[in-house]
């Protein structure tokens, strides 16, 4: 069995192997639009401890994409150490570690996409994560495709997985004042630890690939649609509804900023442009 040292250089390395395949593989959709734009990289330190790397693209077809690592480590504001399991007054120690991937197309007829898996320690340890889509268009090809997807990654290691975690997406990526969905879901799981840390680590790689090869598939089937004006004016909208959830209800934003993260990496999420 590895060591708590071992399993966190095995996320750790985990993490930056998916970002740079991610990267890649953007970057070759850039290329074969004749878009010469590649990501850009940059490094950050937290100062309580840990930091990260921000890989940020902006080209023809992702209008704005990050795809962002960071391991950080100290101690849990004591105003949020109830929102962590495994924390309290006494125990405000965490370690955390994790990959965001957050696009935003220039297409209306391509869906937004978001993805994050990590590895959290506390006086506890779990996994958590997940993918989800928000169209501009509902599209029931592309919804059944990211969907089978996302089932496939939990059917190979736990048949009740997909419904479980495809309420909690549901459930989770709600605007309760807009009394709407912020897309068409996806799958979304946390404080996962099944007691077989191999098993759960496999997973969470799983979910990750399947969430890649979902998306690039996605954009292939509808990169070379054409769009109008007024679509693109409905797809900014949308993105309104995005800014909203992520600053009033998104949890991963809240725990960046309570613990001194980032601040351009937290808000990576933003889309370049949007309307109300």
């Amino acid at each position: 069995m590895n060591s708590v040292f071992q399993q966190k250089q095995l996320v750790i390395s985990w993490f930056r192997e998916l970002r740079d395949n991610i990267c890649t593989q953007f970057e070759n959709i850039e290329k074969d639009y004749a878009s010469s734009a590649v990501f850009k990289y940059k490094k950050w330190l937290r100062s309580d401890g840990g930091g990260g790397e921000i890989s940020s693209l902006r080209g023809l077809v992702f209008e704005k994409v990050g795809v962002n690592i960071s391991t950080v480590h100290g101690d849990c504001p004591i105003e949020f150490v109830d929102n962590i399991k495994g924390c309290d007054a006494k125990n405000k120690s965490f370690w955390a570690s994790g990959i965001s991937v957050i696009a935003h197309m220039n297409s209306p007829h391509i869906p937004a996409a978001h993805f994050n898996t990590r590895m959290i320690i506390t006086t506890k340890q779990w996994f958590g994560g997940g993918g989800d889509l928000t169209p501009t268009f509902f599209n029931q090809i592309d919804t059944n495709l990211f969907h089978a997807h996302c089932k496939s990654a939990c059917d190979k290691f736990n048949i009740k997985y997909y419904q479980k975690f495809k309420k909690n997406c549901d459930k989770y990526f709600y605007l309760p004042h807009r009394k709407e969905h912020r897309g068409v879901g996806g799958i979304f799981y946390d404080h996962l630890n099944s007691g077989n840390w191999q098993q759960d680590f496999e997973f969470t790689k799983e979910v990750g690939i399947q969430f890649k090869k979902a998306f690039v598939k996605i954009i292939k089937k509808n990169i070379m649609k054409k769009w109008t004006a007024q679509e693109k004016s409905a797809q900014l909208k949308k993105r309104g509804r995005y800014v909203e959830f992520n600053l009033l209800y998104d949890k991963g934003t809240r725990f960046g900023l309570m613990t001194n993260g980032n601040i351009e990496a937290i808000l990576m999420s933003m889309p370049p442009t949007a309307i109300w």
